[in-house]
């Protein structure tokens, strides 16, 4: 395994030996829960449930973690164990890492004024697993959160820390060679694969230009080459946003509406937030809009994009907001009041994702 010594079961067997362990002990809120925070987390969202204003004002629940967060300069009560656990992780090759999910429970509202203090576990590692992003581990934290000394909330926190595809990781069995994410018995098998028999190293047929993605066109141009490219990371399609990807596999762009408010609201949600009510119908967008907000990706790199390039906060003409590529136009030309317009862009075989491209003469 390189300088960590061992193989898969070696390392598994010290991953497992960090479980229960604490990742934070006695960490301490940067700032009491205040009115100024919960407005501007309100605003970013546009939230006007009134229970979040006014001399009576609680904060929203979902801001649990934001109360907790050490900004720039960090906290100083992480522990030893959960910097040693993410050492014994990258020295085993598994260097890259990306935040997959959170869990969340709410024992009590947090009000102006609470001290937030908490307390972290590290509460499982899991087997080695192979996603489409690599293979790896994933890591789950629980903090409990506590207002005042009592307790306020859980936050379990889970993250993959992972190799690449088609980048060699060093836990391999004793044979002294380095082994690839995708190799072994659980590799996994592309959908078209398992279809027409083909085997991993079978070539896909190239695809004409007219529909290739503004980026590859790009980085073709560039290289002067062809180059082989990863898959883009899926989208995690559940029972609530169901509906939104059935409409885009029909180039529709499906907005929730309450149909007992009628507010429209975006990303797809279980409930409305401005009246709680459960049932809903959609509205289908113009697909006009202009850029809220944006930011020029430059790292980390990663195989299936070409940074950099410009990922914007749209509003739409309907008047929610969503996340999305900005294309048609060079990444420092993006500006925020930009107009653009929505489109399908087909990335790959399987995947089109509704992105949305800067119209003629829209630079600002």
């Amino acid at each position: 395994m390189g300088g960590a010594g061992g193989g898969y079961e070696d390392v598994y067997a010290r991953l497992k030996a960090y479980e229960g362990r604490a990742a934070a002990v006695g960490g301490v809120g940067k700032d009491l829960v205040n009115a100024p925070m919960i407005r501007h987390w309100c605003e970013a969202l546009g939230d006007t449930n009134p229970a979040y204003a006014g001399a009576e004002a609680v904060a929203p629940p979902t801001m649990l973690q934001t109360w907790t967060m050490g900004g720039l300069s960090g906290h100083e009560g992480r522990s030893e164990a959960y910097d040693e656990l993410l050492g014994l992780l990258d020295g085993a090759g598994y260097t890259s890492v990306v935040a997959t999910d959170c869990e969340q429970e709410y024992l009590r509202p947090l009000r102006p004024g609470d001290r937030i203090t908490f307390d972290a576990v590290i509460e499982s590692v899991s087997e080695r697993k192979t996603t489409k992003l690599g293979t790896g581990y994933f890591v789950t934290t629980r903090m409990d959160v506590q207002a005042g000394g009592e307790p306020a909330g859980t936050h379990r926190f889970r993250i993959l820390k992972y190799v690449p595809v088609g980048r060699a990781r060093r836990d391999s069995p004793a044979t002294g060679r380095a082994e690839s994410p995708e190799a072994g018995p659980d590799a996994p098998v592309s959908r078209r694969a398992a279809e027409t028999g083909a085997d991993a190293t079978t070539p896909r047929p190239e695809r004409s230009d007219s529909r290739r993605s503004d980026s590859e066109r790009s980085r073709s141009e560039r290289s002067g080459s062809e180059r082989p490219r990863s898959e883009r990371p899926r989208p995690v399609v559940n029972r609530d946003n169901a509906g939104f990807w059935e409409g885009v596999s029909r180039h529709r762009l499906l907005i929730q509406r309450c149909e007992e408010c009628r507010t429209l609201r975006f990303p797809w949600l279980p409930g409305c937030n401005a009246c709680g009510g459960l049932e809903w119908d959609t509205v289908e967008a113009a697909g006009e809009g202009t850029v809220y907000s944006y930011v020029v990706m430059h790292h980390p790199p990663f195989p299936a994009f070409d940074p950099p390039y410009a990922v914007g906060l749209v509003e739409l003409a309907e008047g929610v907001r969503m996340i999305s590529n900005v294309v048609g136009a060079p990444h420092d030309s993006v500006r925020i009041g930009m107009p653009v317009r929505l489109e399908f862009e087909r990335v790959d075989e399987e995947l089109e994702l509704p992105v949305f491209r800067a119209t003629e003469g829209s630079e600002v």
